[in-house]
């Protein structure tokens, strides 16, 4: 009995993150059984479950963590908060609905990408073309190149210094994944909150104007938000806010 190497190897070469941990595979591990039949001395037997599972269940803990940290998800689900603050409503949309969607517009982000690891890794794998690290090495430039091109100089520069090497790179591609990885971190924040900023503006002159007018009014006692709240709410729907905010998101990536 085996693991099956189609979804095997498609989680590996989508976790480019594991490339750092490559030098502790002395052998290819899909060639080993995932479960041994063992006999007893009392003639009984049990199952006995080999290194390839555990690497496996490894590999599957840090998923939420590439997900989250190598992808377009940071800056989506950033935005997608700040804009729920911005128009006031704190539970609406919840959690769940504004996680779901930033991963599917994640994905559909991400697609180009994945195409591109597909063609240059999965299937010369699938076709025996390439063995198991050479597919892992190659697939993860797709991924890097996505990285790359959203991080700033300034933020990779930042942690080139911090890792505490003497070292000048002659090209990205040299630069460890390592530091690519906080460094594109750092960058969709600042880019995030950037968007963020724009969106917050309209609705806080809103709340200005109609905290003013309260004021006016003798209505101090009033909580502007109170009022606000459907003003805000209206001006977004009319301007067809989902749409425009999920396509200005979209377009950051250069989509």
């Amino acid at each position: 009995m085996t693991v099956d190497r189609r979804g095997l190897i498609r989680l590996i070469i989508l976790a480019p993150m594991l490339l750092m941990t490559a030098g502790a595979f002395a052998a290819d591990p899909l060639t080993m059984p995932a479960v041994n039949l063992v006999t007893n001395d009392d003639g009984t037997q049990s199952y006995s479950v080999t290194l390839q599972v555990l690497i496996l269940m490894t590999m599957l803990s840090f998923l939420p963590a590439i997900v989250m940290m190598m992808t377009a998800f940071t800056r989506i689900i950033v935005v997608f908060g700040i804009l729920r603050q911005a128009i006031g409503l704190q539970q609406t949309p919840s959690n769940q609905i504004l996680i779901g969607l930033a991963l599917f517009l994640t994905v559909f982000i991400m697609t180009p990408v994945y195409q591109e690891v597909d063609k240059a890794a999965i299937q010369p794998y699938m076709n025996e073309q390439l063995g198991a690290m050479e597919a892992v090495k190659r697939g993860s430039i797709p991924m890097r190149q996505f990285m790359l091109a959203q991080t700033r100089e300034a933020d990779l520069n930042l942690f080139v210094e911090l890792s505490g090497k003497d070292q000048t790179y002659r090209s990205l591609e040299e630069v460890p994944i390592t530091i690519v990885i906080p460094a594109f971190v750092t960058s969709e924040l600042k880019t995030a909150f950037q968007i963020g900023f724009l969106l917050f503006i309209p609705f806080l002159i809103i709340d200005l104007v109609v905290a003013s007018v309260l004021m006016a009014m003798g209505m101090m006692m009033l909580s502007p938000m109170i009022v606000s709240l459907p003003f805000k709410i209206m001006l977004f729907v009319f301007v067809d806010g989902w749409a425009m905010v999920v396509g200005t998101v979209a377009a950051s990536f250069g989509i």
